[in-house]
């Protein structure tokens, strides 16, 4: 399960969204966030699906890849396909015993969010993927440079959403070699009720974060000897450039977004 967690990393392809300047993929991943939970039919989860896939596939990245994002989390859309059943009561009944009703509204509602939040998963793995932690760095600072003269911390923030991303794959890593060792020693970590299950935890997540201290300390006296002081007076090997490429992409997603809130209007 583990080495199907996908989170941080970065796929090194010569494609059209990784040539795309960083700011603007941030701009985009908002604005496709904001169209599909505006949008509020089955059409405008289509038209967002039809944005998704063309990004998808423009971005070289194979589709497997986003299903492994998705697989860790099928028991929370299980979850909330279930609740979405159970705790929607209108439209037409087509089961009914004792307290379990499922009608026409709550298969659709549970369809709906599912569909929801797998796309929600695929287009932000999409930015990740796509978009090396450095440089997602450097685009979310020049984005909230202007808060700079409100004295807030962007460097700083953008330096610790790095550092947090860089890390997520070291520490599945490591938890994964922590979990053979414990394993190889005799520690029945998958077996047992909840309850064994929990008190096994223990036994990673000790070592996991005395690792993780550890790796942390190592950061900071490296970065030390370095003298890294901040954002004040730092320059930037590779400086962000906007393209035409840039502005047409902004401008298909604003066309796509528009399009819900049409339809939103209309249907």
């Amino acid at each position: 399960m583990l080495k199907d967690i996908t989170i941080g990393q970065y796929f090194p392809i010569d494609s059209i969204i990784h040539r795309l300047d960083p700011r603007f993929k941030i701009v985009m991943t908002l604005i496709f966030i904001i169209m599909l939970f505006t949008g509020e039919s089955f059409i405008c989860m289509g038209i967002s699906a039809v944005y998704t896939l063309i990004a998808v596939f423009l971005s070289r990245i194979k589709l497997r890849m986003f299903c492994k994002s998705i697989k860790p989390l099928m028991p929370f859309l299980f979850i909330t396909a279930v609740l979405n059943l159970l705790f929607v009561s209108d439209g037409d009944v087509y089961f009914h015993w004792k307290f379990i009703k499922i009608t026409s509204d709550g298969i659709n509602v549970s369809v709906f969010m599912i569909i929801r939040i797998v796309l929600l998963i695929i287009g932000s793995s999409l930015l990740t993927y796509t978009t090396s932690p450095i440089t997602l760095t450097d685009a979310v600072e020049k984005l909230l440079s202007p808060l700079k003269r409100f004295k807030f911390p962007v460097h700083e923030l953008a330096m610790m959403m790095s550092i947090a991303l860089r890390f997520i794959p070291t520490l599945i890593e490591e938890t994964d070699r922590i979990i053979s060792a414990q394993k190889a020693r005799g520690a029945e970590i998958d077996t047992g009720n909840l309850t064994d299950r929990a008190k096994n935890m223990v036994s990673i997540l000790v070592p996991l974060f005395i690792s993780a201290f550890r790796r942390a300390d190592e950061l900071a006296t490296a970065m030390e000897c370095r003298c890294y002081n901040g954002g004040e007076g730092r320059t930037r090997l590779r400086q962000l450039k906007s393209s035409p490429a840039d502005y047409m992409a902004l401008a298909v997603t604003i066309l796509f977004f528009v399009c819900v809130i049409i339809l939103n209007i209309f249907i």
